[in-house]
């Protein structure tokens, strides 16, 4: 045997040994087992330092365990000595995508289509991309082309959805949800319900909202969103009552969240239950500094009649945001209430002034 039939045959057992190794490793890393994986595809760069398989399946091993600069290391190296590995330039485009680097994730994936143009997967990730950097045109364009490819692909419907919402363009993206729940047979995600929702909360169609939130409270009767707007919805048709039972539901489970408890103490308020919305708003501030809880309480002094202490705590607000006609509205309307017109009139003459004239303004005078 000749030397370079003994080099042929020592290439071709190390690239069986390669191969044999490589497809052990794939496996550890779809098992779960990501040390032993790496270890494998370690084994082969110490053979072939440029080879693509473990340099891509360490790259995987890493962005499993969710450390996205590592990978992007090895996929960078893996696209140095083999430029165009669409293994690598998935997970390269992944990695900026979970970083919210998104215009990087769009040139990689570009980069991915001048080879693959019409691949489903990764047009619906580059709409995500342009949706989430705010291009509706080139998003809804991409979704659409997806649709053409394939008529009822979830991903790109979802999208669109996601899309026209995130624009306030409610109705649109009310009938992509629609279409999602058309196609879903009675098995809809409840995210898919809470989106229907939502669309309504926004287009003050209430009712049709209450329908949706229950739907899904009896798919989840914790669900957060459903709770969320269920309250909202019944707050939007001035049934307090009803939305303190889902604020306080919220509460339940997730007692320090200020935004709920501001809710809830506005609710008691609108009802008469003033004990109780001072303590809600005062659990909110125990938590932090919140505007609405500092409004809530100011709204209750001025109905208790403490107009100086709902003045100071009007006037503050105002410093911080000088040009909330609500705030303005308030603080007047207390002066007044006290019998001293000229301190109203002169706060509004000192205001206007000020240079923070807006709009609307005029109705205060």
């Amino acid at each position: 045997m000749s030397d370079s039939d003994i080099e042929i045959e020592v290439e071709n057992q190390e690239s069986n040994e390669i191969a044999e190794i490589s497809k052990k490793g794939y496996q550890l890393l779809k098992d779960n087992q990501i040390n032993d994986a790496i270890d494998c595809f370690t084994k082969i760069l110490l053979l072939d330092e440029k080879n693509n398989y473990a340099l891509v399946g360490i790259g995987d091993a890493a962005r499993k365990r969710g450390n996205n600069r590592e990978a992007i290391h090895y996929y960078q190296r893996c696209l140095t000595h083999h430029p165009g590995n669409n293994y690598a330039l998935f997970g390269l485009a992944d990695c900026y995508k979970a970083l919210n680097q998104f215009h990087k994730a769009i040139s990689i994936w570009e980069q991915y289509l001048s080879h693959d143009n019409n691949n489903i997967t990764v047009l619906t990730r580059v709409a995500d991309a342009y949706r989430k950097v705010f291009n509706f045109n080139l998003s809804k364009e991409i979704y659409l082309k997806v649709l053409e490819l394939e008529e009822n692909n979830p991903y790109a419907i979802i999208g669109l959805g996601h899309l026209y919402y995130d624009f306030k363009k409610y109705r649109e993206a009310l009938y992509y949800w629609e279409k999602m729940l058309q196609n879903a047979d009675g098995n809809v995600d409840i995210r898919v319900l809470t989106s229907i929702g939502n669309c309504h909360r926004k287009l003050r169609s209430f009712d049709m909202g209450v329908t949706y939130f229950e739907m899904a409270l009896q798919r989840e009767s914790n669900n957060f969103y459903a709770l969320f707007g269920l309250a909202d919805c019944h707050r939007g048709m001035n049934r307090q009552d009803h939305s303190l039972i889902y604020w306080n539901q919220i509460l339940d489970f997730d007692a320090r969240n200020k935004v709920i408890l501001t809710r809830a103490g506005d609710a008691y308020r609108s009802i008469g239950n003033l004990n109780r919305a001072q303590e809600y708003y005062e659990r909110a501030l125990d938590i932090e500094y919140d505007t609405y809880a500092v409004l809530g309480l100011a709204l209750l002094a001025k109905t208790r009649e403490k107009y100086d202490e709902a003045i100071d705590s009007l006037r503050q607000l105002i410093q911080h945001d000088p040009q909330n006609l609500r705030l303005l509205s308030e603080l007047t309307d207390c002066y007044q209430k006290t019998g001293d017109k000229q301190k109203a009139a002169d706060f509004l003459e000192e205001y206007q002034k000020s240079g923070l004239f807006k709009p609307g303004f005029n109705r205060l005078i």
